[in-house]
């Protein structure tokens, strides 16, 4: 069985920084991206950001609302991904999901049915 573990989420004032950071365990798989999802109270879970790679190299995407904040990274080898988070605002509030897709799609792996494993999620609280 795989699993993805979550660490790094906090509580943080406005215009401060974290890290996040999601490692696999388990059975090992291939990944073709690894991505954050985020689900702040009374909301849908958005995509935040994913990394894809290909024997090419790596790619990745955000949503407008991070852009110029948030940094992914990942190793895809280890089938371990970070977020590094600048800048946060009271909007980024909300659970933060790891997620891995291990099959292949001719997508952006934006949307969440695209991934097949999914970590616990890490709770990220900012206060203005």
């Amino acid at each position: 069985q795989t699993q993805l573990v979550e660490t790094g989420g906090g509580l943080v004032q406005a215009g401060e920084s974290l890290r996040l950071s999601c490692t696999a365990s388990g059975r090992s798989f291939s990944a073709y991206a690894m991505g954050w999802f985020r689900q702040a109270p009374g909301r849908e879970r958005e995509f935040v950001a994913r990394i894809m790679w290909s024997v090419s190299g790596s790619w990745t995407d955000y949503v407008d609302s991070v852009k110029g904040r948030f940094t992914i990274s990942g190793d895809n080898a280890k089938n371990a991904v970070f977020l590094q988070m600048n800048n946060l605002n009271a909007e980024d509030t909300a659970v933060y999901y790891c997620a891995a897709a291990d099959r292949w799609y001719n997508t952006m792996y934006r949307q969440s049915n695209e991934y097949n494993y999914w970590g616990q999620g890490t709770q990220v609280t900012v206060s203005s």
